[in-house]
């Protein structure tokens, strides 16, 4: 199973004895919208509703820290979604937060992990079926066993800056990343990790909602000024669209990568560390 899988591809797929579709949709807060609702009111057939919200560390203030190994298994266990299995994950998020599913199931040790090109946006603009309520998810039995290399701490970031070894590549919007517009959550300073470089995760996609691919992808790092051949770092708000970032990188066969699972959440809360402002 390829890492990006298209409508086709799925539709042809559904029913499989090893299959577990996942809906990954969240939104950031004040949005007004209900990413569970919208999943009980339509999702592709059979699909579970991973909560990113809820898989989480709850002891760290930051938001959406990568939650201990026991209570991604279990959330997962309880979703049926298990050791040898293959997932699809999907979004209907401007987010793509399906992203964030995919890095945190091959962070944890999945085998088998896709994201769907397109999304619920494709698959719904293609006239296929859907089903609404829950599904009874049967358990299973998933084994979390974390990838230390796919985090990177606080520590870890500031120990690399201006060391001009590491690519940290931010997915925030232009005005967010150059302090021009507020941040979304209260307390936060203004700006950036100095020497970050800015591609907006709306980057990586195309008008249908399908990633792009090839050419056009490595359009996207060239132009943000990335310099692929170093290690890169990605990080964000709070860690989510970051993973759209290292999606990108993985389509195009890079491996050195690590999410700043703190992203500007922790950075920005923390007035010892240092910020940058503007574009870089």
């Amino acid at each position: 199973m390829d890492s990006l899988v298209t409508t086709q591809w799925l539709a042809a797929e559904l029913g499989a004895p090893d299959l577990r579709v996942i809906d990954a949709t969240m939104f950031l807060p004040g949005t007004g919208r209900d990413a569970r609702a919208e999943y009980e009111a339509e999702h592709i057939a059979g699909a579970v509703f991973m909560d990113l919200d809820e898989i989480v560390d709850t002891e760290n203030p930051a938001p959406h820290m990568f939650p201990p190994e026991h209570k991604f298994a279990s959330r997962m266990q309880s979703l049926g979604l298990g050791d040898g299995q293959r997932f699809v994950v999907y979004d209907n998020s401007p987010l793509h937060s399906s992203a964030r599913a995919w890095w945190m199931l091959k962070s944890f040790g999945a085998h088998y992990v896709a994201i769907l090109d397109g999304g619920l946006v494709k698959w719904k603009a293609e006239g296929r079926a859907l089903e609404s309520g829950k599904p009874q998810a049967r358990h299973a039995h998933f084994t979390a066993a974390l990838d230390g290399d796919a985090i990177a701490d606080k520590a870890f970031v500031s120990g690399i800056l201006g060391s001009g070894e590491h690519q940290i590549v931010d997915a925030r919007s232009a005005a967010r990343f150059a302090g021009e517009e507020q941040e979304p959550r209260p307390g936060l300073a203004s700006g950036h990790i100095p020497g970050s470089r800015n591609l907006p995760q709306t980057s990586f996609f195309n008008a249908d909602n399908s990633w792009k691919r090839e050419d056009a992808l490595r359009a996207a790092f060239d132009g943000a000024g990335v310099d692929l051949s170093k290690p890169m770092v990605a990080t964000c708000g709070s860690g989510v669209t970051a993973a759209v970032i290292l999606f990108g990188a993985h389509l195009l066969g890079k491996t050195d990568i690590k999410l700043y699972d703190g992203s500007w959440s922790e950075w920005g809360a923390d007035p010892a560390l240092p910020k940058a402002r503007g574009q870089a």
